[in-house]
């Protein structure tokens, strides 16, 4: 098996999502809207998932993208409840249902240049599967699974408390405003992301919405604007992973970090005019990139 230039680790959901003006059931999670954001763009890519064989079907839609999936068994498949509000930078969730954590031995014969972990709950990936893939290849994480605790079916916001142990094996680290702050304490977006990197991260990754996102590496605060989308938003879930394959998509061919991030915004802002994964093109995205002003990001 030839190298990837990017592979990502996570599991394919049942997803609820719950808008002002609908009621969406569809496939989900970070594997899936990752994925069929890379199917669109000229890249060796590779997925590794865990699921029920009951919704195997949504590992063939992958397929049928041509995208490449290995399937480890799993006794359920995750089932997350979204609920937007009319502000859609804010949900709601629930866990219905969850599946089986990935275990290193899995991925014997995986190998690519980006490793790309999208877990959703905290038990999904260990931190020893993190240091081995370090061993392999750049490691991108979002961190958002690490900081879920469910209750009652509830997500509740926690601390990752292996954090420090595993940020340092990070190359690329993807927050929103609200995780960093759990994962630092800290509230200002400049601090958190400079705590992040002290604490091992290459290249720290905060994204702030409809306020754009700022990346910070080598000491250079990036900030990256939000593009204006052209009808209302439709459906914001999956807009982080979107995000994060127009990035790493940028990154693995050596763009540089801010035409990388532009990237990516205009990326996300395709994605959040339509219901579902990303369907775009690249000529798509770089007709946004020239063609529409973007507001200002946060300070």
């Amino acid at each position: 098996m030839y190298t990837k230039e990017i592979a990502c680790i996570g599991h394919i959901t049942l997803d609820k999502v719950v808008t002002p003006k609908s009621v969406v059931h569809m496939a989900g999670g970070t594997a899936f809207y990752f994925s069929y954001a890379l199917s669109q763009l000229d890249v060796s890519y590779s997925l590794v998932t865990a699921l029920a064989p009951s919704e195997m079907a949504s590992v063939e839609e992958l397929r049928n993208q041509g995208i490449e999936v290995f399937v480890q068994p799993s006794k359920h498949t995750v089932y997350f409840e979204n609920i937007y509000p009319e502000n859609p930078d804010h949900r709601t969730q629930r866990v219905l249902q969850e599946a089986d954590p990935f275990h290193i031995g899995q991925l014997e014969g995986i190998t690519a240049s980006i490793f790309h972990l999208g877990p959703l709950l905290a038990g999904d990936i260990s931190v020893e599967m993190i240091r081995d893939l370090a061993l392999k290849g750049r490691v991108s994480l979002d961190a958002q699974g690490y900081l879920r605790k469910v209750e009652d079916q509830k997500v509740m916001a926690i601390d990752w408390p292996a954090k420090r142990e595993a940020l340092q094996h990070i190359h690329y680290l993807k927050t929103n405003e609200s995780e960093m702050a759990v994962l630092t304490g800290l509230t200002d977006i400049h601090e958190g992301a400079g705590l992040l990197a002290e604490w091992g991260v290459k290249e720290v990754i905060v994204t702030l919405g409809s306020q754009g996102s700022i990346v910070y590496t080598q000491g250079v605060y990036y900030n990256i604007p939000a593009y204006i989308p052209t009808t209302s938003v439709v459906d914001a879930t999956g807009c982080g992973d979107t995000y994060m394959a127009g990035y790493l998509f940028q990154r693995v061919k050596d763009v540089p970090v801010q035409q990388a991030g532009e990237f990516a915004a205009a990326m996300a802002t395709l994605k959040i005019e339509g219901s579902g994964p990303f369907t775009g093109t690249e000529e798509d995205i770089r007709s946004l990139l020239t063609s529409r002003n973007a507001p200002l990001i946060r300070p």
